[in-house]
Protein backbone atom coordinates (compact mmCIF):
# COMPACT_ATOMS: atom_id res chain seq x y z
CA UNK A 1 0.00 0.00 0.00
CA UNK A 2 2.52 2.45 0.57
CA UNK A 3 4.22 1.78 -2.74
CA UNK A 4 0.37 3.35 -4.05
CA UNK A 5 1.15 6.34 -1.71
CA UNK A 6 -1.38 5.28 0.79
CA UNK A 7 -0.58 5.58 4.68
CA UNK A 8 -0.75 1.73 5.82
CA UNK A 9 -1.96 2.51 9.61
CA UNK A 10 -4.56 4.19 7.97
CA UNK A 11 -5.37 1.91 5.38
CA UNK A 12 -5.77 -0.65 8.43
CA UNK A 13 -7.80 1.65 10.51
CA UNK A 14 -10.22 1.43 7.36
CA UNK A 15 -10.09 -2.34 6.78
CA UNK A 16 -10.73 -2.62 10.63
CA UNK A 17 -14.16 -0.77 9.91
CA UNK A 18 -15.38 -2.59 6.79
CA UNK A 19 -17.42 -5.35 7.52
CA UNK A 20 -17.49 -8.65 6.12
CA UNK A 21 -20.91 -9.49 4.27
CA UNK A 22 -22.66 -12.88 4.31
CA UNK A 23 -24.55 -11.74 0.91
CA UNK A 24 -22.08 -10.36 -0.60
CA UNK A 25 -20.10 -13.60 -0.65
CA UNK A 26 -23.16 -15.27 -1.48
CA UNK A 27 -24.03 -13.15 -4.50
CA UNK A 28 -20.52 -13.52 -6.29
CA UNK A 29 -21.72 -17.46 -6.55
CA UNK A 30 -23.73 -19.19 -8.99
CA UNK A 31 -26.93 -20.33 -7.98
CA UNK A 32 -27.34 -22.76 -5.97
CA UNK A 33 -29.53 -25.18 -8.79
CA UNK A 34 -27.88 -23.89 -12.06
CA UNK A 35 -30.64 -22.38 -14.08
CA UNK A 36 -31.22 -22.98 -17.64
CA UNK A 37 -29.16 -21.32 -20.05
CA UNK A 38 -31.86 -19.15 -21.98
CA UNK A 39 -31.05 -16.58 -24.94
CA UNK A 40 -34.34 -15.04 -25.19
CA UNK A 41 -35.08 -15.18 -21.50
CA UNK A 42 -31.75 -13.57 -21.02
CA UNK A 43 -32.82 -10.77 -23.74
CA UNK A 44 -36.02 -10.47 -22.84
CA UNK A 45 -34.57 -9.27 -19.31
CA UNK A 46 -33.13 -6.24 -20.58
CA UNK A 47 -35.37 -5.67 -24.67
CA UNK A 48 -38.28 -4.59 -23.02
CA UNK A 49 -40.60 -1.71 -22.94
CA UNK A 50 -39.87 -0.16 -20.01
CA UNK A 51 -36.19 -0.13 -20.49
CA UNK A 52 -36.62 0.97 -24.31
CA UNK A 53 -39.12 3.92 -23.28
CA UNK A 54 -36.92 5.32 -20.52
CA UNK A 55 -33.93 4.21 -22.66
CA UNK A 56 -35.49 7.07 -25.33
CA UNK A 57 -35.94 9.30 -22.65
CA UNK A 58 -32.52 9.00 -21.14
CA UNK A 59 -31.14 10.07 -24.96
CA UNK A 60 -33.53 12.76 -25.25
CA UNK A 61 -32.94 14.19 -21.84
CA UNK A 62 -29.14 14.27 -22.72
CA UNK A 63 -28.97 14.60 -26.35
CA UNK A 64 -26.31 17.37 -26.75
CA UNK A 65 -24.08 15.23 -24.37
CA UNK A 66 -24.62 12.06 -26.55
CA UNK A 67 -24.05 14.16 -29.84
CA UNK A 68 -20.41 15.60 -28.38
CA UNK A 69 -19.50 11.54 -27.10
CA UNK A 70 -20.37 10.35 -30.81
CA UNK A 71 -18.60 12.93 -32.28
CA UNK A 72 -15.53 12.88 -29.97
CA UNK A 73 -15.51 8.99 -29.75
CA UNK A 74 -17.42 7.55 -32.58
CA UNK A 75 -19.63 4.99 -30.63
CA UNK A 76 -22.95 5.42 -31.34
CA UNK A 77 -25.53 7.34 -28.55
CA UNK A 78 -27.55 4.23 -29.02
CA UNK A 79 -24.87 1.83 -27.62
CA UNK A 80 -23.32 4.35 -24.70
CA UNK A 81 -27.15 4.71 -23.85
CA UNK A 82 -27.97 1.43 -24.05
CA UNK A 83 -24.88 0.21 -21.74
CA UNK A 84 -26.08 2.45 -19.04
CA UNK A 85 -29.40 0.85 -19.34
CA UNK A 86 -28.56 -2.91 -18.95
CA UNK A 87 -26.02 -1.77 -16.28
CA UNK A 88 -27.78 0.21 -14.10
CA UNK A 89 -31.20 1.01 -15.64
CA UNK A 90 -30.27 4.64 -16.64
CA UNK A 91 -29.35 4.76 -13.49
CA UNK A 92 -32.20 3.59 -10.95
CA UNK A 93 -30.38 0.55 -10.00
CA UNK A 94 -26.79 1.37 -8.80
CA UNK A 95 -26.44 -0.72 -6.10
CA UNK A 96 -26.45 -0.11 -2.72
CA UNK A 97 -23.91 -2.04 -0.88
CA UNK A 98 -20.47 -0.15 1.03
CA UNK A 99 -17.83 -0.49 -1.85
CA UNK A 100 -15.47 -1.17 1.15
CA UNK A 101 -17.11 -4.30 2.34
CA UNK A 102 -17.57 -5.51 -1.02
CA UNK A 103 -14.09 -5.35 -1.92
CA UNK A 104 -12.98 -5.97 1.21
CA UNK A 105 -14.80 -9.29 1.50
CA UNK A 106 -14.07 -10.74 -1.91
CA UNK A 107 -10.40 -9.66 -1.59
CA UNK A 108 -10.01 -11.37 1.76
CA UNK A 109 -12.86 -14.14 2.23
CA UNK A 110 -13.34 -14.94 -1.09
CA UNK A 111 -16.01 -17.97 -1.03
CA UNK A 112 -13.24 -21.40 -1.00
CA UNK A 113 -16.71 -23.06 -2.82
CA UNK A 114 -16.22 -20.90 -5.50
CA UNK A 115 -15.12 -22.82 -9.68
CA UNK A 116 -12.04 -20.02 -9.44
CA UNK A 117 -10.45 -18.07 -7.06
CA UNK A 118 -10.80 -14.08 -7.95
CA UNK A 119 -9.51 -12.93 -4.44
CA UNK A 120 -6.28 -11.54 -5.84
CA UNK A 121 -8.30 -9.34 -8.24
CA UNK A 122 -10.90 -8.50 -5.87
CA UNK A 123 -7.66 -7.17 -3.83
CA UNK A 124 -5.99 -5.01 -6.21
CA UNK A 125 -9.82 -3.50 -6.72
CA UNK A 126 -9.69 -2.50 -3.36
CA UNK A 127 -6.25 -0.70 -3.61
CA UNK A 128 -7.49 1.04 -6.56
CA UNK A 129 -10.32 1.83 -4.77
CA UNK A 130 -8.56 3.94 -1.61
CA UNK A 131 -6.17 5.05 -4.18
CA UNK A 132 -9.07 6.69 -5.78
CA UNK A 133 -10.58 7.75 -2.75
CA UNK A 134 -7.50 9.80 -1.19
CA UNK A 135 -7.25 11.39 -5.29
CA UNK A 136 -10.73 12.36 -5.11
CA UNK A 137 -11.39 12.82 -1.62
CA UNK A 138 -14.12 10.52 -1.28
CA UNK A 139 -15.06 8.90 2.27
CA UNK A 140 -14.24 5.21 1.87
CA UNK A 141 -16.54 4.51 4.12
CA UNK A 142 -19.47 6.20 2.63
CA UNK A 143 -19.32 5.45 -1.23
CA UNK A 144 -21.91 2.84 -2.38
CA UNK A 145 -21.72 0.62 -5.44
CA UNK A 146 -22.76 -3.16 -6.37
CA UNK A 147 -22.14 -6.37 -4.41
CA UNK A 148 -18.71 -6.65 -6.84
CA UNK A 149 -17.94 -3.50 -5.79
CA UNK A 150 -18.49 -1.88 -9.43
CA UNK A 151 -19.54 2.15 -9.10
CA UNK A 152 -21.49 4.22 -10.87
CA UNK A 153 -24.49 4.63 -13.57
CA UNK A 154 -22.26 2.95 -16.04
CA UNK A 155 -20.89 0.51 -13.17
CA UNK A 156 -17.32 0.78 -13.38
CA UNK A 157 -15.01 -0.66 -10.94
CA UNK A 158 -12.45 1.12 -9.48
CA UNK A 159 -9.53 0.80 -11.49
CA UNK A 160 -11.68 1.02 -14.52
CA UNK A 161 -12.48 3.94 -12.61
CA UNK A 162 -9.26 5.80 -12.33
CA UNK A 163 -8.20 4.80 -15.57
CA UNK A 164 -11.15 4.95 -18.43
CA UNK A 165 -13.21 8.01 -16.61
CA UNK A 166 -13.40 11.37 -17.65
CA UNK A 167 -14.79 14.36 -17.08
CA UNK A 168 -18.01 14.75 -19.02
CA UNK A 169 -19.54 18.11 -18.00
CA UNK A 170 -16.20 19.99 -17.41
CA UNK A 171 -17.16 21.08 -14.00
CA UNK A 172 -13.29 19.71 -12.84
CA UNK A 173 -14.37 16.26 -11.01
CA UNK A 174 -15.01 12.94 -12.11
CA UNK A 175 -18.84 11.60 -10.44
CA UNK A 176 -19.74 8.65 -12.36
CA UNK A 177 -22.53 8.19 -9.82
CA UNK A 178 -24.20 11.93 -9.95
CA UNK A 179 -23.65 13.33 -13.38
CA UNK A 180 -24.51 11.59 -16.71
CA UNK A 181 -22.16 13.33 -18.90
CA UNK A 182 -19.38 11.89 -17.20
CA UNK A 183 -20.55 8.46 -17.11
CA UNK A 184 -21.71 8.75 -20.59
CA UNK A 185 -18.46 10.29 -21.87
CA UNK A 186 -16.52 7.68 -19.50
CA UNK A 187 -18.52 4.44 -21.48
CA UNK A 188 -17.82 6.06 -24.46
CA UNK A 189 -13.95 6.19 -23.79
CA UNK A 190 -13.72 2.56 -22.29
CA UNK A 191 -15.09 1.13 -25.62
CA UNK A 192 -12.79 3.00 -27.62
CA UNK A 193 -9.58 2.27 -25.35
CA UNK A 194 -10.64 -1.21 -25.50
CA UNK A 195 -10.38 -1.00 -29.43
CA UNK A 196 -13.96 0.74 -30.52
CA UNK A 197 -13.99 1.28 -34.52
CA UNK A 198 -15.75 4.04 -35.49
CA UNK A 199 -18.41 3.48 -37.74
CA UNK A 200 -18.01 0.04 -37.84
CA UNK A 201 -21.33 -2.20 -36.58
CA UNK A 202 -21.38 -5.11 -34.44
CA UNK A 203 -22.80 -7.70 -36.40
CA UNK A 204 -22.51 -8.36 -40.06
CA UNK A 205 -25.72 -10.26 -42.59
CA UNK A 206 -23.42 -12.85 -43.21
CA UNK A 207 -25.38 -15.89 -44.34
CA UNK A 208 -24.17 -18.58 -42.59
CA UNK A 209 -24.24 -22.23 -43.57
CA UNK A 210 -26.73 -25.14 -42.06
CA UNK A 211 -24.95 -25.71 -39.76
CA UNK A 212 -22.54 -23.25 -38.54
CA UNK A 213 -21.54 -24.75 -35.07
CA UNK A 214 -17.58 -26.15 -36.22
CA UNK A 215 -17.01 -22.14 -36.78
CA UNK A 216 -17.75 -21.44 -33.20
CA UNK A 217 -14.40 -21.39 -30.74
CA UNK A 218 -16.68 -19.13 -27.67
CA UNK A 219 -13.33 -16.91 -26.92
CA UNK A 220 -13.69 -13.28 -26.80
CA UNK A 221 -11.07 -12.32 -29.62
CA UNK A 222 -12.40 -12.67 -33.42
CA UNK A 223 -10.14 -15.19 -35.30
CA UNK A 224 -11.79 -15.90 -38.70
CA UNK A 225 -11.11 -14.55 -41.66
CA UNK A 226 -13.90 -13.82 -44.30
CA UNK A 227 -12.05 -16.29 -46.56
CA UNK A 228 -12.24 -19.37 -43.79
CA UNK A 229 -16.02 -18.15 -43.90
CA UNK A 230 -16.83 -18.81 -47.45
CA UNK A 231 -14.98 -21.36 -47.85
CA UNK A 232 -17.27 -23.00 -45.14
CA UNK A 233 -19.74 -22.19 -46.87
CA UNK A 234 -20.75 -18.70 -45.57
CA UNK A 235 -22.54 -15.84 -47.95
CA UNK A 236 -21.81 -12.57 -48.64
CA UNK A 237 -24.48 -9.75 -47.19
CA UNK A 238 -25.69 -8.09 -49.62
CA UNK A 239 -26.52 -4.92 -48.48
CA UNK A 240 -26.69 -1.73 -51.04
CA UNK A 241 -24.13 0.58 -50.65
CA UNK A 242 -22.48 -1.73 -47.85
CA UNK A 243 -18.32 -1.17 -49.17
CA UNK A 244 -16.26 -4.56 -48.95
CA UNK A 245 -14.22 -3.30 -45.97
CA UNK A 246 -15.66 -5.70 -43.90
CA UNK A 247 -14.00 -8.46 -45.57
CA UNK A 248 -10.34 -7.20 -44.50
CA UNK A 249 -11.85 -7.41 -40.67
CA UNK A 250 -11.13 -10.11 -38.12
CA UNK A 251 -14.61 -12.10 -37.75
CA UNK A 252 -16.07 -13.86 -34.97
CA UNK A 253 -18.99 -16.88 -34.96
CA UNK A 254 -20.98 -16.13 -31.77
CA UNK A 255 -24.01 -19.44 -30.24
CA UNK A 256 -26.55 -17.92 -28.40
CA UNK A 257 -28.12 -20.94 -27.11
CA UNK A 258 -32.08 -21.13 -25.76
CA UNK A 259 -32.30 -24.10 -23.33
CA UNK A 260 -35.79 -24.50 -23.23
CA UNK A 261 -35.80 -25.45 -26.74
CA UNK A 262 -32.21 -27.00 -27.67
CA UNK A 263 -31.62 -24.72 -30.05
CA UNK A 264 -29.07 -22.14 -31.01
CA UNK A 265 -29.07 -18.51 -32.33
CA UNK A 266 -25.72 -18.00 -34.68
CA UNK A 267 -24.45 -14.43 -35.65
CA UNK A 268 -21.29 -13.36 -37.65
CA UNK A 269 -19.37 -10.90 -35.34
CA UNK A 270 -17.44 -7.61 -36.20
CA UNK A 271 -14.58 -6.74 -33.98
CA UNK A 272 -17.10 -4.11 -32.12
CA UNK A 273 -18.88 -6.99 -30.30
CA UNK A 274 -15.83 -8.51 -29.10
CA UNK A 275 -15.25 -4.73 -27.73
CA UNK A 276 -18.70 -5.10 -25.76
CA UNK A 277 -17.19 -8.13 -24.13
CA UNK A 278 -14.55 -6.58 -22.57
CA UNK A 279 -17.28 -4.49 -20.40
CA UNK A 280 -18.85 -8.44 -19.90
CA UNK A 281 -16.93 -11.34 -20.80
CA UNK A 282 -20.44 -12.91 -22.07
CA UNK A 283 -22.07 -13.08 -25.24
CA UNK A 284 -25.00 -12.59 -23.56
CA UNK A 285 -24.64 -9.25 -22.56
CA UNK A 286 -22.70 -8.00 -25.17
CA UNK A 287 -25.52 -9.30 -27.75
CA UNK A 288 -28.48 -7.94 -24.99
CA UNK A 289 -26.54 -4.50 -25.28
CA UNK A 290 -26.89 -4.48 -29.21
CA UNK A 291 -30.39 -5.49 -29.55
CA UNK A 292 -31.20 -2.54 -27.18
CA UNK A 293 -29.40 -0.47 -29.44
CA UNK A 294 -31.24 -1.09 -32.37
CA UNK A 295 -34.22 -1.06 -30.59
CA UNK A 296 -33.72 2.18 -29.51
CA UNK A 297 -32.13 3.31 -33.00
CA UNK A 298 -35.54 2.23 -34.36
CA UNK A 299 -38.07 3.91 -32.11
CA UNK A 300 -35.87 7.14 -32.50
CA UNK A 301 -36.22 6.96 -36.29
CA UNK A 302 -40.61 5.64 -36.02
CA UNK A 303 -40.89 8.99 -33.58
CA UNK A 304 -38.75 11.34 -36.32
CA UNK A 305 -40.96 10.03 -38.93
CA UNK A 306 -43.78 10.77 -37.05
CA UNK A 307 -42.58 14.33 -36.09
CA UNK A 308 -41.92 15.36 -39.87
CA UNK A 309 -45.29 13.59 -40.19
CA UNK A 310 -47.09 15.98 -38.18
CA UNK A 311 -45.45 19.00 -39.37
CA UNK A 312 -46.18 18.14 -42.82
CA UNK A 313 -50.04 17.89 -41.94
CA UNK A 314 -52.30 20.99 -43.02
CA UNK A 315 -54.06 22.15 -39.99
CA UNK A 316 -58.00 22.33 -40.41
CA UNK A 317 -59.31 25.40 -40.50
Amino acid sequence: MASRGLDPAEVATLLERARYSETIARLVLPPASPTMRSWPRYRSRFVESRRIREGIAFQEAHARTLALAEARYGVPASIIVSVIGVETFYGRITGNFRVIDALSTLAFHYPPQARTDRSTFFREQLAQFLVWCKETGQDPLAVKGSYAGAIGLPQFMPGSLRKFAVDGDGDGRIDLLGSPADAILSVANFLVEHGWRREQPVFLPISLPADPAALVDGGLKPTLTWEQLRAAGARAPSVPGMSDEWQSWPLGVIDLYDGATGTTEYRVAAPNFFVLTEYNRSYFYAASVTDLAVELERRNRVASRLRVGQLNTPVDK
